[in-house]
């Protein structure tokens, strides 16, 4: 079968190939990878044996996702990823979870950029959940993935991660003053968090709710981690802004959002102040980069929220 990779994969890489990989402009290689993609597909199906049911859509942002069923007749998941995406770092967190929280990983020596992982049910997650529920699996399942990271790893920590991210937010800061405030303000909170001694865990590194799908092992798993090491507030400090299209059309968002922190703080027993700190960084950083890519509403959402904590 042709593998056409969804117009929500196209569209992502391209805004990558724009920012580029560490947000400074250039070439990051995701355009050649993406012409190769049908390729790659089909050489890994052909070499696992595998039988395509369908291409799963609207799909990731940053991977090719192929619902299949291996030699047996079990069903699996093939997912294909860039080398930007950091699908070895990926596979390295899979394998150290060993499917505690997590998705399991089904090929854990397989080649590089290649994910044979369990079937969950791509099309039922958290977020379809009443927002009080969906907060509660989702924290639940997150606090099953901090662990400690292996002795010898290959993950980034969070200081490493900000590092990249504040260089581009400077950038954006020096270009437009509207933004600088916030700039100002979120740089100045990551630098108060990484001085305090540094908490290393495995973290997710991108989870929401939408990151948490069911399966038949457990009610609810973990997928599309983005893993990176560090304290554990910086994890759940993308979970405080999920659904933040609703957060702003609330009257009350603001004060809704101060209750979540509080609330998710106290929930998985992390400091209040440093999960309000993370979530501010993490909120700007993602405003000035949907609008350095074109995507002005996303960014308006982003910083407006920000301007909250």
């Amino acid at each position: 079968m042709a593998f056409e990779p969804p117009r929500r994969l196209v569209r992502a890489l391209g805004e990558t190939q724009r920012s580029g990989s560490n947000g400074s402009g250039g070439s990051n290689g995701t355009g050649e990878w993406l012409d190769k993609l049908p390729m790659l597909a089909q050489q890994a199906v052909d070499l696992r044996e595998l039988t395509v049911e369908r291409v799963q859509a609207p799909g990731g942002r940053s991977s090719l996702v192929l619902l299949v069923r291996q030699a047996d007749g079990t069903p699996a998941v093939l997912k294909l990823a860039p080398p930007r995406a950091r699908p070895e770092s990926e596979r390295a967190a899979l394998a150290h979870w060993d499917g505690r929280g997590a998705v399991q990983l089904l090929n854990p020596a397989d080649a590089q950029g290649v994910l044979l992982l369990e079937r969950l049910r791509p099309d039922l997650s958290v977020r379809s959940l009443p927002e009080a529920k969906a907060l509660l699996e989702a924290a639940g399942t997150l606090r099953r993935l901090w662990v400690e990271p292996p002795a010898t790893h290959v993950f980034e920590t969070v200081a490493e991660r900000t590092g990249r991210q504040a260089e581009a937010m400077r950038a954006a800061a020096s270009a437009d003053s509207e933004v600088a405030p916030l700039v100002d303000a979120a740089l100045a909170a990551r630098g108060e968090l990484l001085a305090g001694p540094p908490e290393e865990r495995l973290l997710h590194g991108t989870f929401r709710q939408s990151k948490v799908l069911a399966g038949e092992r457990m009610p609810w798993l973990a997928v599309g981690p983005d893993p990176v090491v560090g304290e554990c507030a910086f994890d759940l400090a993308r979970l405080v802004r999920d659904r933040v299209e609703d957060l702003i059309a609330s009257p009350s968002g603001s004060s809704i959002t101060r209750r979540r922190v509080k609330r998710l703080a106290e929930s998985l027993e992390v400091d209040q102040e440093r999960l309000r700190g993370w979530t501010l960084f993490r909120a700007v950083e993602s405003g000035v980069r949907a609008g350095r890519v074109g995507r002005p509403q996303d960014a308006e959402l982003l910083l407006e929220f920000a301007g909250w904590l």
